[in-house]
């Protein structure tokens, strides 16, 4: 590592550098003596957390610093996607790009193991007490040890593995593209399968025995489907909720939130609360997005960009709050009972990330350009108000994760980001 300058700013205390391997070492000490008796990190291990709610139990508040940062690729290739990882004890399990699969040392950055798998990454990982399992794009399904990143099994679906992968219970579940939806044993049988007739990049939520949202057999219908009776509860009602995106749902008390897009004439935004037991949407707001002084051909690159992030509109839910960003230039929040609006940030840029809420604020990352640099902003979950913004290098891909005082996230310029509350 080359390490440059330390810089004072209203928001924190940040570190500038370029990331070298062979000497990272000496960044580790540095961040060790800077940050000394800074609380550990907690665990963040199901994605989106409790419920799919996109909150963290803990609160986090400013000044932050960045604890390390690492750029995974030395190339200028703006990536795609860079999902969220999973935070157990005082390592962070990732996917990338680059096609390795990294198990870093929160602390300090320094690479415990790196798995190579046959291509790109663009799954959201799993890891329970001994193994983390991910999907590739070369259509494997991995089973690595979580202490050495040595490869316990694989399994190998039909199409590629771009999705969430959730245990539960005696269950591995993931999404092969236009495949099937898989159920392994825990060493990498199959189960059974339910078909996947033409959905890419999917995601869904386990909560309580159900999957929200499977595939249904009926062709390209979704919905609930009860792991143990092996049944769907209910279909989305398609000739009410026709789009090109259904987002990762959020379920509360009775309440399933679920976000849509599509770009025809426009980009199209539907926000909904679905009764989760009966499918009765109990409110829906629609919307065009919103894109000041961008073109009709730059609002359709950030769809079609926002479409290869598996957490795209899913929802975050606060108290009675729930807040969406749609990937134009608008934060929104409802009521969550009644779907009134209770405020909406307009920003000067397309929000670049779906939001996490962590003791009333809600992080969530903002696209820059030539004039400006992309940001990592909060907001009061309360009111919308803008209480800080920091530049960053590269868009944020993927809603923030928040483990203890730690904020982690990776960008579309390949760096890795681990900010932690400083005092």
């Amino acid at each position: 590592m080359v390490y440059k300058d330390y810089q004072f700013t209203g928001v924190g205390l940040f570190m500038s550098n370029k990331i070298n391997i062979r000497a990272f070492r000496i960044l580790c000490v540095l961040c060790g003596l800077l940050f000394l008796g800074c609380p550990r990190s907690s665990d963040w291990v199901q994605f989106r957390g409790e419920g799919g709610r996109g909150a963290s139990s803990t609160r986090i508040s400013p000044p932050l610093g960045v604890r390390w940062k690492i750029k995974l690729q030395d190339n200028d290739e703006i990536l795609e996607s860079l999902n969220p990882p999973v935070v157990m004890g005082n390592t962070i399990y990732f996917g990338s790009h680059d096609g390795n699969f990294y198990a870093l040392d929160a602390d300090s950055g320094y690479m415990r193991w790196v798995f190579k798998s046959g291509s790109r990454i663009n799954s959201i990982p799993y890891a329970d007490k001994d193994q983390v399992y991910f999907g590739g794009k070369d259509g494997k399904l991995y089973a690595l040890s979580r202490s050495t990143g040595e490869e316990i099994w694989n399994f190998s679906a039909y199409g590629e593995i771009n999705s969430l992968v959730q245990k539960h219970g005696d269950n591995i579940i993931f999404v092969g593209d236009a495949d099937a939806f898989y159920f392994l044993s825990p060493d990498g049988k199959e189960q059974y399968r339910l078909n996947n007739p033409g959905w890419y990049n999917y995601t869904f939520l386990v909560d309580d025995g159900i999957i929200y949202h499977g595939t249904g057999t009926r062709t390209s219908l979704i919905g609930p489907f009860d792991i143990h009776s092996k049944e769907f509860l209910w279909y989305l009602p398609f000739e009410e909720i026709r789009s090109t995106w259904y987002s990762f749902s959020a379920v509360k008390g009775d309440l399933l939130y679920m976000g849509t897009a599509d770009i025809w004439g426009g980009t199209e935004l539907a926000f909904y609360a679905i009764n989760r037991h009966t499918g009765l949407i109990q409110w829906e707001a629609r919307t065009f997005g919103v894109f000041s002084g961008y073109s009709p051909e730059e609002e359709y690159y950030f769809f079609r960009r926002n479409m290869h992030l598996l957490d795209f509109m899913a929802p975050a839910v606060w108290r009675d709050y729930v807040i969406f960003a749609g990937g134009d230039c608008v934060v929104r929040a409802f009521h969550a009972k009644t779907g009134a609006v209770r405020w909406e940030q307009i920003l000067d840029y397309p929000v670049s990330s779906a939001p996490t809420i962590a003791g009333g604020r809600v992080y969530f990352g903002v696209m820059g350009d030539d004039f400006k640099a992309p940001r990592l902003v909060c907001l009061s979950a309360r009111d919308g108000r803008l209480l800080w913004d920091m530049e960053i290098e590269g868009s944020i891909l993927s809603a923030p994760v928040i483990a203890g005082k730690r904020i982690v996230f990776g960008t579309d310029e390949s760096v890795f980001y681990v900010m932690e509350q400083v005092f």
